[in-house]
């Protein structure tokens, strides 16, 4: 049964990005899905649905769309991948790159996808960083108007190298007046340039970069995270894989909700489970509603 999503503006919503980016900037947030929730990129007979994995905002070359394609692809060789630019030169210029599986379309945050299409998954980075932080909330619940129950929204900001990058990972509700619901904050980095969490906090999201002051539960974090890399800072003769991984686990034990599996931790993934006060959430309109953030 197809959901009564309303039909996306034909207008898309938005303000085009510098369109910056690198071969292989993105490719930890792609690994990422990957590990994280292969379930949802592969089909599923139960719906009559098209279900699309998004790459909103993929900027002046298609390149990190191409990347994902090819790595999601390893569970669901034909998953349908679409770009999404509100550059109309941007989507042109992707266009002899489209194949039967990867389309590049006109669009912002009010997805472009027809009536018989949802998204499963939406990868939205280094889009919002422009915007004022009261405008995150609107851009989240437009996103969400098109997408599956139970799909993500990975939104974030990365280096521009992608050696660092930190995310939200919100899950949909099925709810179009509320269709996100906060799962993680993760932090990415690929050890290239050693370990500090310090190098974190100028690839926060724009709903928490603003945040790192006293009181609030972002700024919390990092003390803690700060604190449990000097107090582990022994291991690192090990490899300053070893020292991430022990301060993750430290900052377990000082009761931070963190996932201290090594196979998240060996590769430089810090996941903390988020609930639902992560940010200002919208209400039925779209509008943001103030909450307060804690973990």
């Amino acid at each position: 049964m197809k959901r009564p999503f309303p039909h996306h503006p034909q207008r898309p919503q938005g303000q085009a990005t510098r369109g910056k980016t690198a071969r292989n900037r993105l490719r930890r947030v792609d690994n990422f899905l990957l590990r994280y929730a292969p379930g949802l990129l592969r089909p599923d007979p139960a719906t009559e649905m098209q279900r699309w994995v998004v790459d909103l905002g993929f900027g002046a070359t298609a390149v990190t769309t191409l990347e994902m394609a090819r790595t999601l692809r390893q569970v669901n060789p034909v998953l349908p991948i679409l770009g999404v630019e509100i550059d109309r030169a941007r989507v042109a210029a992707a266009q002899p790159f489209a194949d039967a599986h990867t389309t590049f379309r006109l669009g912002g945050f009010n997805l472009p996808l027809a009536p018989d299409q949802e998204a499963i998954v939406i990868r939205a980075f280094n889009v919002l960083r422009q915007y004022e932080e009261s405008q995150v909330a609107h851009a989240w619940w437009q996103m969400g108007q098109r997408v599956s129950p139970g799909g993500l929204l990975i939104e974030g900001t990365s280096d521009p190298f992608g050696r660092h990058w930190t995310a939200n990972v919100m899950r949909h509700t099925g709810n179009r007046d509320q269709p996100w619901r906060p799962e993680l904050l993760v932090f990415s980095t690929n050890f290239r340039t050693g370990f500090d969490p310090a190098d974190f906090q100028p690839v926060l999201p724009k709903n928490l970069i603003h945040h790192m002051v006293d009181g609030e539960w972002i700024n919390d974090l990092f003390a803690v995270w700060k604190r449990a890399a000097l107090e582990t800072a022994g291991l690192r003769v090990w490899g300053v894989r070893q020292w991430f991984a022990a301060s993750a686990r430290r900052m377990a034990a000082a009761g931070m909700p963190v996932n201290t599996q090594s196979k998240w931790l060996r590769q430089g993934y810090l996941l903390v489970r988020v609930d639902d006060n992560i940010a200002p959430a919208p209400s039925d309109n779209g509008n943001e509603r103030s909450t307060r953030a804690r973990v």
